[in-house]
Formats: C-alpha cells, sequence, structure tokens
C-alpha cells in the first residue's frame, strides 16, 4: 500500500506526480475530488463518479513505470479503476470519521517539500508556476493536499497502533535459527544421442508457435515541445539581466562555512556528571602545551572521531543542538571554545576552517544568470503551447502537421524498433526513453490515433503518431530447427532424470539407503549429508533449500523423502532426517530493536490493508461498465 518515491519527479502535468511524493499512498485518483463529466461514469462510489478520463490518466502514470516491459493494457486499467474506487473510500470513510487537517498543517507540509525548495527554502515562483500552470488557486491545492493528509492520518492510526510481542519476536528466530540435517543425491541430465524425428520437431513446432514470433515493430513520428529550444530563441538587454539578478540574488548569495572538532566527555549512561565538566576544563587547561587534534586522539569519549582529531567536518545551522551551534558560531577561526554541555556531556569545540560568505558579483555568474533568465522567462510559454499540443493533437488525431504548424514545430520520424529498444551506445535517441517506446505500442496509438502528451522531466512534451507496424510473425522451421531440436533433447533427458528420481525416492521410502537407491538406477554420483543445514548455508542451491525448510518434520523417525528440480535440469533426491529447533544468538540479540520494528510496521501494514478490503467491500461501489482503451 504504502509507496516508496526516491526521486523528485517534475513537468508539465507535475501536480499529480507531486501528491504522489506528499503522501505514501499511491493516490491515483485524487485529482477527482473536483471535477466530473458529462458522459455516463465509469464507476461510482457513493456520490462520487469516475469518468474513462479519470481511468486513462491513472493507467498513463502507471504505465510509465511499466515501460520498457510487456503487459496487458486492459488488466492494468482494471486495476487503477479499481485503485480509483479503493482510495475513494478510505477518503470518504475517514471523513466519516471526521478527520481533519488544519489549513496551517497542509502549507506547512507544502513548504517543506523538496519539490518546492531551491537551496532548502521554499520557493514562491516554483510554487505560483506550478499552480498557474495547472489553473489552480492556492486554496484550491491546499485543500487537495489536506484531503491526502487526512487519507495518510486514518492510515497512521492504524498502522501505527500495531505492535509485536517478545513471543512473536521469539517465535521468529525460532523459525528463521532452525537447522535441518539432510542427506541428497543428484540425479544429472543423461547425454541424448538420438536425435528427434522429423515428426516430432514439426509437431512441435506447430504447438509452439507463439515461442517462435519475430519482434513487434513500429516506426513513429514525433513532434517536440522543449523549454531548452524555446530558450535558445531569447536575447536577454544587459538591463533585464541585472533585473533577474537583483531579484534572484539569494540563490547566488554564499553561506559562511565552518569546519569544526570537538572533544567530547560523555555522561556516563546519559547521567550529568561535574566530574565530566572537570575533565574538560582540565583538557582546555592542557591545550596550553598540546595540539587539539593529538589531545582528542587521547582524551575524547567519541571514538569516532578521536581517530580524526575530533574532526566533525563542515558545521550547518540546524545540525546541533541550540547550545553546541551558538557556540560554534561565536568561535574565531582556530578559537577553542570553554566547555560546552549538550544532551551527550561537555565539548570544547574548535573552529579549523572558516570561509566566510558573500554575494557572487554580476560579472562571475552571467553566463549562468543568462541561461537561468532565458528558461524562466519562456516557462509559461511552455506551458500554455504545452496545452495547446495536447488540445490540437486532441482535437486531430490522425495528423500531426497541425500540431507542427499551428506552434511551429518540425516532424521528426524514427526507423522500426521494438518493445525493448535500445538507442546505439553512442547516440541518445527518443527511443532510449521507455515513455516514449510504451507511448509507440499503446493500443492507442496502434490503432492510429496520436498519443497523449508525454512528459520527459520538466522541460520536454511530446506527441507521437504511429507511421508504420510490422505485427509480430512466426519465423520458418528451418531458422527455428535447431533450438527446437535443443529443446526436445533437454525435455528427454529431464524425463529420464525425474523418472530415476522418483525411483529412487520410491526405493528409500521402500527402506534402502538413498546411497543404494541410487546405486540400483545406475547413479554414481556420492550422496551429500550435511548436519544443521541453516537457511543462509550455501552448501545446497536455493531451490534445494527453499524445498527443504518448506517440507514438514520427519515423523516416528521415518524421514521426509523429495524431488528437487534444479534450474540445470538437474533432479536432487533429498532425506530429510531431523529438524532442530533455532535458539537467539547473542548477534541476534543485537537485532532484536530492528527485527521488532520491521515485525510491527508489517504487522500493521497487514492489518491496514485488511480494513481497506473490508471498508471496500461494505462501500456502496457501482461499476457501470467495461473499462475502455484509451
Amino acid at each position: 500500500m504504502l509507496l516508496e518515491i526516491r526521486e523528485k519527479s517534475q513537468g508539465v502535468f507535475a501536480w499529480v506526480i507531486l501528491v504522489l511524493i506528499c503522501v505514501p499512498f499511491a493516490l491515483w485518483g485524487i485529482q477527482n475530488y473536483v471535477g466530473g463529466g458529462s458522459e455516463t461514469a465509469v464507476a461510482t462510489v457513493g456520490e462520487k463518479e469516475f469518468y474513462q478520463q479519470d481511468v486513462n490518466r491513472a493507467y498513463s502514470q502507471y504505465s510509465q513505470k511499466l515501460a520498457g516491459r510487456n503487459f496487458n493494457e486492459q488488466v492494468i486499467k482494471k486495476q487503477a479503476l479499481e485503485k480509483l474506487i479503493q482510495d475513494e473510500v478510505l477518503f470518504q470513510h475517514a471523513e466519516s470519521e471526521s478527520l481533519a487537517t488544519s489549513d496551517a498543517s497542509a502549507k506547512k507540509f507544502i513548504s517543506e517539500l523538496e519539490y518546492f525548495q531551491t537551496e532548502g527554502k521554499f520557493d514562491q515562483s516554483k510554487f505560483k508556476s506550478l499552480l498557474s500552470a495547472q489553473r489552480l488557486s492556492s486554496d484550491e491545492f491546499v485543500a487537495r493536499i489536506k484531503k491526502a493528509l487526512m487519507m495518510e492520518q486514518f492510515q497512521k492510526a492504524i498502522v501505527n497502533s500495531s505492535f509485536t510481542t517478545q513471543s512473536d519476536i521469539d517465535g521468529f528466530f525460532k523459525i528463521q535459527n532452525q537447522t535441518r540435517d539432510i542427506e541428497l543425491v543428484s540425479v544429472a541430465l543423461p547425454k541424448i544421442e538420438v536425435e528427434p524425428t522429423a515428426e516430432e520437431i514439426d509437431t512441435y513446432y506447430q504447438a509452439n508457435q507463439t515461442s517462435f514470433l519475430t519482434e513487434e515493430q513500429v516506426s513513429i513520428e514525433y513532434v517536440e515541445l522543449s523549454i531548452d529550444e524555446l530558450a535558445s530563441k531569447v536575447t536577454p538587454t544587459e538591463d533585464q539581466l541585472t533585473d533577474y539578478y537583483s531579484e534572484q540574488k539569494e540563490q547566488y548569495t554564499m553561506k559562511e562555512r565552518r569546519k569544526i572538532s570537538h572533544i567530547l566527555f560523555s555522561f556516563k549512561k546519559g547521567k550529568e556528571d561535574d566530574l565530566q565538566l572537570e575533565r574538560a576544563k582540565k583538557a582546555k587547561a592542557d591545550l596550553q602545551n598540546k595540539a587539539f587534534a593529538a589531545l582528542a586522539k587521547e582524551v575524547s569519549d567519541d571514538k569516532l572521531t578521536a581517530e580524526k582529531g575530533g574532526d566533525l567536518g563542515l558545521f550547518n545551522v540546524g545540525d546541533m543542538e541550540e547550545a553546541l551551534e551558538e557556540a560554534a558560531t561565536a568561535l574565531a577561526l582556530n578559537e577553542v571554545s570553554e566547555p560546552v554541555k549538550s544532551g551527550f556531556g561537555y565539548h570544547l569545540i574548535k573552529v579549523t576552517e572558516l570561509v566566510e560568505g558573500g554575494v557572487k558579483p554580476f560579472a562571475t555568474v552571467k553566463a549562468e544568470l543568462t541561461e537561468a533568465y532565458k528558461k524562466s522567462s519562456v516557462e509559461n510559454t511552455f506551458y500554455e503551447l504545452g496545452e495547446s499540443m495536447g488540445e490540437i493533437s486532441y482535437e486531430n488525431p490522425d495528423s500531426l502537421q497541425v500540431v507542427a504548424d499551428e506552434l511551429g514545430l518540425d516532424v521528426k520520424k524514427t526507423g522500426l524498433f521494438g518493445r525493448g529498444a535500445k538507442p546505439a551506445a553512442d547516440k541518445l535517441d527518443v527511443i532510449s526513453n521507455p515513455a516514449i517506446v510504451s507511448a509507440a505500442f499503446s493500443e492507442d496509438v496502434l490503432k492510429g490515433n496520436n498519443s497523449q502528451p508525454i512528459e520527459l522531466g520538466s522541460d520536454k512534451l511530446f506527441v507521437l503518431r504511429m507511421t508504420e507496424h510490422k505485427p509480430a510473425d512466426v519465423k520458418a522451421l528451418d531458422k527455428v530447427k535447431p533450438s527446437i531440436i535443443s529443446i526436445l533433447n533437454r525435455t528427454k533427458a529431464k524425463t529420464i532424470a525425474t523418472e530415476k528420481a522418483e525411483a529412487i525416492k520410491a526405493s528409500v521410502i521402500a527402506g534402502k539407503s538413498i546411497d543404494d537407491a541410487a546405486k540400483a538406477q545406475g547413479e554414481t554420483a556420492a550422496v551429500k549429508k550435511i548436519k544443521a543445514l541453516a537457511r543462509s548455508s550455501r552448501d545446497v542451491s536455493w531451490p534445494v533449500s527453499q524445498a527443504v525448510f518448506k517440507a514438514a518434520k520427519p515423523s516416528e523417525g521415518k524421514p521426509v523423502i523429495l524431488v528437487v528440480g534444479e534450474p540445470s535440469g538437474t533432479q536432487v533426491v533429498v532425506s530429510l532426517l531431523a529438524v532442530a529447533e533455532g535458539v537467539m544468538s547473542d548477534e541476534d540479540k543485537t537485532k532484536m530493536e530492528l527485527a521488532e520494528s520491521n515485525m510491527t510496521r508489517a504487522f500493521g501494514q497487514s492489518e491496514f490493508s485488511s480494513v481497506l478490503n473490508n471498508l471496500r467491500h461494505a462501500a456502496d461501489v457501482t461499476v457501470n461498465m467495461p473499462v475502455a482503451a484509451n
């Protein structure tokens, strides 16, 4: 349910993605809390209606993440619709529970988003630019964020109430550290001397033609709208640049940088101790005759930094406790503070490097400033042209020429490429982008229509259409005959190996030793005996380990016999002799806190999923029609 997004998303339609960044829900449908349409709703949740365009938008967002992989478009659209329904059910329930988020909380949340920050501070121009592009007022955007935060509030109420008992932790390590005694023998694939007959080859070819298809290919033409291209046509005057420099001066201001070192005299067991203060005072006096770095190595209780002479690196305001920050800020270069108390103990602090701040002169940043001004001056134009691009291409679905003529763009073309298209190593091609490839093979484009606008980052927008389509076709038999022979031989070999392994298994169950049973089948491989096999052991392959630890425990002194197939085709006969319950080691005790945290989170997420499913089944939901293609 939780969505981890590690990269900052930007773009023409970025507010939808922004909501995904803001809230740890995959809230594809949050934009639909406002709006509607005149067409028949695809689904309703209470009084809330969802339309085909809502599903298409959600599908478009999700399909870009699957770009480059084969997937069923209709299945993903059904999942998108179900996600819209599920999120609306959650929102309506949270609202019925009278959950709420204040305007102040929502605004604070927005101001702290990296998306809206420049050099760690909220950038009002970025915020206004997004709202302008999406034709939203600040109040509307805040309202939508409030709704998303309200839903998160409901989730946290469930997830954060979960807990793990000591019994749960003991049970986890009991299973995790379990060991098993086994014997095993491997039955390798025999070499097949006789080639398959022509009839066998043809039969396999006819029955498995979908395995011998050529790659489906398309070629496309496209138009590209680029901020860089628009900016290249702008020539700012000196006055415009100096005005822009004044407006953006904060971005060209270097903050003072301080590099500090410290010597720590830590409180024992977290309690204040006058003895540590005396140690700090004595160390300050000792600095009259000894270098700070040398003394730090001798007496500092911070052993990690002591090895580096107490070096803490560059100091940034907000990173340390207030008392330490005040002391570090007040010191001159190479000056050492009096003992400073923190929650950890007493510190002696020294400033080892000091770079004064200041504003970079206009002349030194002019080139950078020029590029920034040019891009800034065309930003609104880019958004407006982007909207026009989408509207014109939609209204003229069978041609890109109208878009090109109206916006002054060139229609560019590609050669044929497949779903797994990769450009030459020395050439950056449009088909190197998974979003472009995904759109080129979408159902709507293959029908001959223009694609929806495709964002690449925050500064490029594409619309494409197909110019040629070569469907996948069955390769001729003579082209695939060698691979069919190899497949048939391998299948025969695997059948023989499996039959031998099953015969060995039957003999062991009947009372023979695994060694005698293997020899009776003509197998000369030595029987391997392993005592106390652990889950992390590399003495056996992963499939064998998985099968062994999933098997039932032996009972009444009788071993459990398994046959496990390995990826190579080799069949492994395993005799599970005994199981020893796991015990918690000293190392495990150091991991208890992490184990408890992970288990609690897993329990909480499982409980939340269960609650969400129950809400979904109890809600007034109607799906009015199958999800259509774009």
